[in-house]
């Protein structure tokens, strides 16, 4: 079974939320053993842990411990049930039976005013919510029936994937939904295990709550860990020793230590898709990079194939689209859609946009030179950290002055909502389904919304607004050509899609996007 688990990716996301194929990682020695503590390695520090903020990866992967979803995602693709037993889908609305035995961390009932009010909280403007209009579509109202035991989720009008889009909402429940102070550096969830211990920045404690049996697929919590622990580990050379070592249970890794891991006997390894590398152009007014002929130049500057081997350590594959495996739309969105590397190309595109070399051979326009701030996180490998430096040679090349900032996950969201202190990033997103990227790239621009690069693409808002009032399936080729369009115009550019290696020792779990699945969690004897 797969659980959400984002934003990539995120870095985002991440919006990432969502996953590919579930695949169980472990040792496939002795016996599976109840208690204990299961250990496992993340990049960074969740933050806020209200999950109407929940936009990095690592913030979802903790929240999936202690949190629920309406829906899941069998290991077919379908969905399946999780807090709603079954469903009735319109184009405009979807009504949950909720099951009636799924209780809140403290014990109180989960009802479907617990789920209506965690909708409608974050459509709520005042909320601010950074997932609006991402996994909870725009203008999506819930209204709550307790008696009957359901809750009906609406939207103005049809909208694709209404079901599916439920699978990434965490429901607060309980002391939570009246109170949300307390989700700063708490939970208060349905989910498999209770949050009881937080020290930021080191570790995060989890106690199983056994009488959990509302799992999707039916999943419990009988054979879990009695205790999980998720270790902020941000260098991936501490995570392999630990690991090695046996301290960890299990960890991903990106870099050249997982060449080393993967060759270390009595470690099950398996490869998963991770989402893409890519990076963004920023579109304000006072940037660059508004003027589309110019993100086109500094595209054609870059070898983006060799930028691919470097970014992802020899360990991806060709980047062909914006969501993660299994995909509701099958098609290349990539190919043929960015232009060749041609540096030649791009310094007369350079010139034809006014931008001239200048003394010290920087590009002046008006007075002002060609300058890109560009960010980077610095938690997804040593490859993000040598493409960087690719990039701004690339690009120096071509006249332009740049100047690198690798930053945390946890300032990295920040510089996308607040600061804005960049005019190119990169920024791996990972989602299941094409309505989660819409308000990422189009609609309000940062901070008042969740367009942190100001895109403005007339044609993909189209082809969105089309494709939003079908069928998910007829609205498909609309949903495809939509991708198209932003790397025709310079808005975003894939370089790879990235693959990770996922390890365990003395235990076995399922992954998803990088992600451990909480209920499929299991430690072993002899491993």
């Amino acid at each position: 079974m797969r659980t959400p688990a984002a934003l990539v990716a995120l870095a985002l996301l991440a919006a990432a939320c969502g996953g590919t194929a579930a695949t169980k990682t472990g040792t496939q020695t002795g016996a599976p053993v109840t208690g204990g503590t299961f250990t496992f390695a993340i990049s960074a520090d969740p933050g806020v842990l209200d999950p109407a903020t929940g936009l990095l990866s690592v913030t979802n992967q903790v929240l999936a411990f202690a949190y629920d979803t309406l829906v899941g995602t069998g290991a077919d693709g379908k969905v399946v049930p999780g807090l709603a037993e079954k469903w009735q889908v319109k184009p405009d609305s979807v009504t949950f039976t909720l099951r009636r035995d799924a209780t809140c961390s403290d014990g109180a009932k989960l009802t479907p005013s617990d789920v209506a009010d965690n909708v409608n909280h974050i459509a709520d403007p005042a909320t601010k919510s950074p997932i609006y209009g991402v996994l909870v579509p725009i203008g999506m109202k819930a209204k709550a029936d307790d008696a009957a035991g359901t809750v009906t989720l609406s939207t103005p009008k049809p909208f694709s994937f209404i079901l599916e889009s439920t699978q990434t909402m965490f429901i607060v429940c309980g002391k939570g939904v009246k109170d949300r102070s307390v989700l700063a550096h708490g939970t208060s969830g349905s989910g498999p295990y209770r949050l009881t211990e937080v020290v930021s920045g080191d570790y995060y404690t989890f106690k199983a709550r056994r009488e959990y049996v509302w799992g999707p697929g039916g999943a419990t919590a009988k054979d879990l860990p009695e205790t999980v622990t998720l270790k902020v580990v941000p260098n991936e050379q501490t995570a392999a020793n630990l690991l090695l070592s046996g301290t960890l249970n299990g960890a991903t890794f990106y870099g050249p230590d997982r060449a080393r891991v993967e060759a270390t006997p009595g470690v099950i390894k398996n490869v998963l898709s991770y989402g893409n590398g890519q990076f963004f152009y920023h579109q304000g007014d006072d940037r660059p990079t508004h003027d589309p002929a110019v993100r086109k130049a500094l595209t054609q500057a870059v070898n983006l194939k060799e930028l691919a081997g470097i970014a992802a350590s020899g360990t991806g594959r060709p980047a062909s689209g914006l969501i993660l495996d299994p995909r509701p739309c099958q098609g290349d969105t990539v190919a043929g859609h960015l232009p060749a590397y041609d540096q030649a190309a791009a310094g007369a595109a350079l010139d034809a946009a006014g931008w001239r070399a200048g003394a010290d051979g920087v590009r002046v326009k008006d007075g002002k030179r060609l300058t890109l701030r560009y960010v980077y996180p610095t938690t997804r490998g040593s490859g993000v950290q040598a493409a960087a430096e690719y990039l701004a040679a690339a690009w120096k090349k071509a006249g332009v002055e740049v100047k690198l900032n690798g930053i945390i996950d946890a300032k990295l969201a920040e510089s996308l909502n607040v600061t804005q202190d960049w005019e190119a990033i990169w920024l791996p997103i990972a989602v299941t389904l094409p309505t989660q990227l819409v308000g990422f790239l189009s609609g309000p621009a940062a901070p008042k919304g969740a367009n942190f690069a100001h895109l403005a693409n007339t044609r993909y808002e189209s082809l969105i607004a089309q494709a939003s009032e079908m069928s998910s399936a007829e609205g498909c080729k609309l949903w495809l050509e939509a991708e198209s369009a932003l790397f025709e115009n310079g808005d975003l550019v894939p370089v790879v899609e990235n693959t990770i290696l996922a390890a365990g020792k003395g235990a076995t779990f399922t992954m998803t996007a990088g992600s451990v699945v909480p209920t499929s969690i299991r430690l072993t004897q002899g491993g």
